[in-house]
């Protein structure tokens, strides 16, 4: 069954209307779920395959190449930072990108439900890179004025206020065009796969001919983890995380 499964999954996910299963340099690459906030153990114990300093602001992809400049954002509060990928490395394919401490602390992510929105931009030469920061107080002027031209300097990160919000995730499977075809999916998973386990399945719409297939809620980053990788397996890829 798992592999009939696999079969319908690519067929079904190559209508579908948002979803890139590879990053292709002529599409801009986005994405949202969790960071792998790095330490020393990772590497010692092979999750990461490189070395880094945990006080400097530096984030890794195991997609983008070296060098791509990356918008990383924190949701629950618009904090966001543009940094060039230091690196191609290979860590959990659960986690979207790899940061340091020093970014995470940055951002002002919940290090126990580090959930970020990824971004590629364009280079261009008057963009600062290194040091672009954004806090609350100037995500309206990006607004309206185009990235490429705007210059950013180092910005002070005083008086972040850590937030203890109960977060809620679900896992977004797909998006298709039809709600005929998200059912049929959610029907399949539900009913003939003996490989994903979880049964709490929905179907969310927010505008016309936009139909998400959805797992959850949960509310353990844990949780989440074990229906992923039983989804990966079924040949889902780069799957997104929603948060309520």
């Amino acid at each position: 069954m798992k592999f009939s499964l696999v079969i319908l999954a690519f067929t079904l996910l190559s209508s579908c209307s948002t979803y890139d299963l590879t990053y292709n340099k002529k599409i801009p690459y986005t994405s949202t779920g969790f960071a792998l906030i790095y330490n020393e153990n990772d590497y010692q114990n092979k999750i990461v395959s490189s070395k880094f300093d945990p006080n400097i602001p530096v984030l890794a992809h195991n997609i983008l190449p070296t060098g791509k400049l990356i918008k990383i954002m924190n949701p629950k509060n618009n904090k966001f930072v543009v940094l060039k990928n230091k690196k191609k490395i290979k860590y959990p394919s659960f986690y979207k990108i790899m940061i340091t401490p020093a970014l995470q602390k940055k951002l002002d992510l919940n290090v126990d439900f580090p959930f970020v929105d990824l971004e590629v931009l364009k280079k261009n030469k008057s963009f600062i890179a290194k040091k672009a920061t954004t806090f609350n107080e100037e995500k309206n002027i990006f607004g309206k004025v185009p990235v490429e031209k705007v210059q950013i300097n180092n910005l002070s990160q005083d008086n972040i206020v850590n937030s203890q919000k109960k977060y809620v995730f679900s896992i977004l499977i797909a998006e298709f065009y039809s709600k005929k075809t998200a059912n049929f999916l959610k029907k399949r998973l539900i009913e003939d796969s003996s490989n994903f386990t979880s049964k709490n399945l929905s179907i969310y719409t927010n505008k016309k001919n936009n139909y998400q297939v959805l797992s959850g809620p949960y509310k353990s980053i844990n949780l989440i983890k074990n229906d992923y990788i039983e989804l990966e397996k079924l040949g889902f890829e780069d799957l997104n995380i929603k948060i309520k």
